[in-house]
C-alpha cells in the first residue's frame, strides 16, 4: 500500500510517499480502506519530535491520527462491523498511520460514519470531536448556563467546540480574527474577542471554564478569566505532574513534567482554579454519540481545504501556517 512516511523527526523533514506492507490484523481488528484523513496539530508535533517524552515511534513512521473509509476485512472476533461498512475513527496512539491507503484498527476505536457526511467531512471529525467531547463531558462537566472561553474559535478544534458547547447550553466566548468573525458568529458564539486588537483577559471575568488550544501566554492569561474553582482544559499547554501520575508515566517522567510545568502550577494555585492537560483517548462509543449529534443537525463539519494524497506535504505547511479556518483534509481515495 502507499503511505506518507518520515525517516526521522524534524520540522523540515520531508514527507515521502512510500510503499509499505499491508497492516497486520489482530482478532479484534478491522481492516479499513482509507478514503480521507484529516490533519491536526498533533501531527506536526509528532513529526517535529515535540512529544517524544509521551510518545515513541519507530521509523519509517506513517503519520496521521484520524480517518474515514470502508471496512474491507474483519478479525475473527469482530461482531460489530462487516466488510462494506462506512466508518470513521481515531486509532490508538501506538497504532497511528492514517495517511495511508489502509489501516488495521481495533473495533472499539471506530464507529459507523454519520450518514449525512461524505468521507472528507467525516474524516474531519474524530480527533477534534473526541478531544472536545472528553474535555466538556469528562473533565469540565460543562452545565447549561455556564460560561466557557474557547480559544481560537475558527480553528479545527474551535469550530467543533463552539457547536458542542452551545448544544450543551453554555454561554460561549471565543477569540478570533476579523477573518474568522463571521464563521464563529455563524456557529453560535455569544461573545467574540478580536485577539489582534482586544485582550480577552481584560474583557472576561467570572468564567466557569476555559478550553485552551493555544498554550503559551494565552494559556497563562486564561487563569485571570476564571472564577474560583473554575477549570482549564488544555490540549496545547504543558502536561503537569497530575497528568504524569494519571497516565502512569513513571516517577522520572512525572518529576520532569512537574519541573517544566511549575509556572502553570503556580498560576493554578494562585487563582484557586484547576488545570488539566488532555491527551484524548480513542472511543468508538463516543464517536457513536457524536454521530448522532451530527445526524440530528446539531453539529456540522467545518472544512477549510481538501488536498490530494500526493499534496500531503503542502497540507502540512498550510496547517502550520495558522491560516486555516476549520479543518484541513487529505483525500486519499
Amino acid at each position: 500500500m502507499k503511505a506518507m512516511t518520515i525517516e526521522k523527526y524534524g520540522k523540515n523533514v520531508p514527507l515521502i510517499m512510500t510503499e509499505r506492507p499491508m497492516p497486520t490484523m489482530g482478532e479484534h481488528d478491522v481492516l479499513v480502506e482509507i478514503y480521507a484523513a484529516s490533519l491536526n496539530p498533533i501531527d506536526f508535533k509528532i513529526k517535529e519530535g515535540k512529544v517524544k517524552l509521551l510518545l515513541t515511534y519507530e521509523f519509517p513512521l506513517v503519520l496521521g491520527n484520524d480517518f474515514s473509509g470502508v471496512v474491507t476485512k474483519v478479525g475473527k472476533r469482530v461482531s460489530a462491523f462487516k466488510p462494506g461498512d462506512e466508518v470513521y475513527g481515531r486509532p490508538r496512539k501506538d497504532r497511528i498511520g492514517t495517511l495511508a491507503e489502509y489501516i488495521a484498527i481495533h473495533e472499539d476505536d471506530i464507529s459507523l460514519k454519520p450518514r449525512n457526511l461524505n468521507f472528507e467531512e467525516a474524516a474531519s471529525i474524530p480527533l477534534v470531536g473526541l478531544t472536545t467531547y472528553q474535555a466538556f463531558y469528562d473533565i469540565l462537566n460543562l452545565q447549561k448556563g455556564q460560561k466557557i472561553l474557547i480559544h481560537a474559535g475558527s480553528g479545527g478544534v474551535g469550530t467543533f467546540a463552539i457547536q458542542l458547547a452551545k448544544l450543551m447550553g453554555a454561554y460561549v466566548a471565543t477569540t478570533a480574527s476579523d477573518k474568522g468573525y463571521d464563521l464563529v458568529n455563524s456557529l453560535g458564539a455569544d461573545q467574540i474577542i478580536n485577539y489582534k486588537t482586544e485582550n480577552f483577559e481584560e474583557m472576561l471575568k467570572g468564567y466557569d471554564a476555559v478550553y485552551d488550544t493555544l498554550g503559551g501566554t494565552a494559556l497563562e492569561k486564561s487563569f485571570q478569566v476564571l472564577k474560583p474553582n473554575g477549570k482549564i482544559v488544555s490540549v496545547s499547554g504543558l502536561p503537569n505532574s497530575r497528568f504524569g501520575k494519571e497516565a502512569k508515566l513513571g516517577w522520572l517522567k512525572t518529576a520532569v513534567l512537574s519541573i517544566v510545568s511549575r509556572k502553570i502550577t503556580a498560576l493554578e494555585k494562585k487563582s484557586g482554579t484547576r488545570y488539566h492537560f488532555l491527551f484524548m483517548k480513542p472511543s468508538g462509543a463516543q464517536l457513536k454519540i457524536i454521530k448522532k449529534f451530527i445526524e440530528e443537525g446539531h453539529i456540522i463539519p467545518v472544512i477549510d481545504k481538501v488536498f490530494d494524497f500526493k499534496e500531503t506535504g503542502q497540507a502540512f505547511q498550510y496547517l502550520e501556517s495558522g491560516r486555516a479556518k476549520g479543518k484541513v483534509v487529505v483525500k486519499i481515495k
